[in-house]
């Protein structure tokens, strides 16, 4: 008896591990399929390769192939100035290319961040065709406290003596900051910084009256909000105005007096004064 029964417990088991083994082969090719199902079928969105940065990438720093790697991006929310696999644009003989501000891993590479192959990360790269940099000294009063950040723009101020008394006056509008201190990425910045000199990118109009405005007075710095693109009217304040006090009306001018020519001559013991026409 234990024996039959020992005998149908090994068919037993048997029969079970076949039945195991026959699902698994059988869920096994059911997930094969459905991956090759899947692989076939286009993605739901579509989809672009481009390069994004392997670690953190500072702000002077050589860009190298380790640096990036592809990753596919969707079509429809490809960056400006993205670099795109496809394209293999971002590396060429002319030599590496220079970040040009802080970039976090996995962010992607635009061409606003770095050089042009080969050329340097001087300041010359951060000024539009035209324009020309013009450094302007600060303390921490007219630098608006050390919170300034190169791609800021501010409102420049001048104030100075003329004839009515000191004056101050707005004499550039939106002028956008290039450089604080010696750096020109704005990332690099921890905290607030007190800087001496502040860059900005003006015209070379402007960068003359900004002169003329430095050698003759105080020029004071008013920082633009990031989403203000208002035009700031013509604003001056002296003395008076900012005390409230009326200007003294001058003085009315007395009329000339009408010039009288005489002469006097004696007629024996009298002298007598007679009128005559003057002749000048």
């Amino acid at each position: 008896m234990r024996i039959v029964f020992g005998l149908v417990l090994m068919i037993g088991l048997a029969l079970a591990g076949g039945a195991v083994y026959m699902v698994k082969n059988y869920i096994d090719g059911y997930q094969a399929a459905l991956a090759a199902e899947q692989a076939e079928r286009p993605p739901a969105v579509p989809l672009t390769e481009l390069f994004v940065a392997t670690r953190q990438l500072k702000y002077g720093e050589r860009l190298a192939e380790a640096d990036v790697r592809a990753v596919k991006w969707p079509k429809e929310a490809v960056p400006e100035g993205a670099f795109l696999a496809e394209e293999a644009a971002l590396f060429a003989d002319d030599g590496p290319r220079v970040v040009l501000r802080t970039m976090e891993k996995h962010e992607p590479i635009l061409a606003v961040k770095v050089t042009e192959p080969g050329e340097p990360a001087g300041l010359t790269t951060r000024l539009a065709p035209g324009m020309r940099a013009f450094a302007i000294k600060v303390d921490v009063a007219s630098g608006v406290s050390g919170f300034l950040r190169p791609g800021d723009r501010v409102d420049v101020y001048w104030t100075g003596r003329v004839d009515r008394g000191e004056v101050t006056k707005l004499i550039e509008s939106g002028v956008e900051l290039v450089a604080v201190d010696q750096k020109a990425d704005g990332s690099d910045l921890a905290g607030t910084t007190i800087a001496r000199t502040v860059t900005v990118a003006a015209s070379p109009q402007q960068v003359a009256a900004l002169a003329q405005a430095q050698s003759t007075g105080r020029l004071s710095l008013s920082l633009v909000g990031a989403n203000d693109d208002t035009v700031a009217e013509a604003v001056q304040v002296d003395q008076m105005r900012l005390l409230g006090i009326s200007p003294e009306p001058e003085a009315p001018k007395a009329a000339p007096e009408e010039e009288e020519c005489t002469i006097r001559t004696r007629r024996g013991s009298e002298v007598v004064t007679i009128e005559i026409p003057c002749t000048n």
